[in-house]
């Protein structure tokens, strides 16, 4: 509730969901993506059996990271488009930023800027670069496997866009009128979502011309 999880996330990082997986079989496009989720505390299953853990102290087991399962996950996410035998134009969408400041999510975070930075004024903090990074190596040996087998796998890398973009969350305005009763309510921002005219519109640009121009229009 509110990002908050009752209890830990079973993640079996060795299992693709069908509900998935079947679907992907019946398309000729797809975008997918990864991101933030895997930042939340959760227990990791390999074989059936719990492997080591994201953030669980208490649990005795071993952590080991979201970057770990991250990088799992990728793998086994790119496995299966390269190997599955259906050759549609699948999409990567690298993980996009978020633009909480003076605090995060649960601690108080706004994101109350009305413009765009300018390249140069804004960094990637470390969870970003560290998933960014992941990202595009487990991109880049799922595409040398994949050409040999007519698979068009194509990496749509919106983060540094995004990152100079923190006007296009909607902030205070993640539920409807937050002020309407009280004008000073504390209420939680919303800055990793992507709400607003402009970031989203770019990403659908990127994807309409590389369906053009790269010549995989059918």
């Amino acid at each position: 509730m509110n990002g908050v999880s009752s209890s830990e996330i079973q993640l079996h990082l060795d299992k693709l969901d069908k509900k998935w997986t079947d679907q992907y079989r019946n398309l000729d496009y797809a975008v997918i993506a990864g991101g933030k989720w895997f930042l939340k505390t959760a227990i990791y299953h390999e074989n059936n059996e719990a492997t080591g853990c994201h953030n669980c102290p208490g649990k005795n087991l071993i952590e080991l990271g979201f970057g770990y399962a991250y990088r799992k996950a990728m793998h086994l996410v790119f496995n299966f488009i390269t190997n599955s035998g259906h050759k549609a134009h699948a999409f990567f969408r690298t993980t996009t930023p978020d633009h909480f400041e003076n605090g995060e999510w649960f601690s108080g975070g706004t994101c109350n800027r009305k413009v765009p930075f300018k390249e140069g004024e804004i960094n990637m903090n470390e969870v970003d670069t560290i998933m960014h990074n992941i990202e595009l190596e487990e991109f880049k040996k799922a595409t040398a496997s994949g050409s040999e087998k007519g698979v068009i796998l194509k990496l749509l890398d919106t983060t540094q866009l995004s990152l100079l973009r923190p006007d296009g969350h909607p902030g205070p305005y993640r539920q409807f009128q937050p002020f309407a009763e009280d004008n000073n309510a504390r209420v939680q921002n919303d800055c990793l979502h992507w709400c607003l005219p402009g970031p989203i519109d770019s990403w659908n640009d990127l994807v309409m011309e590389m369906i053009v121009n790269d010549g995989i229009y059918q």
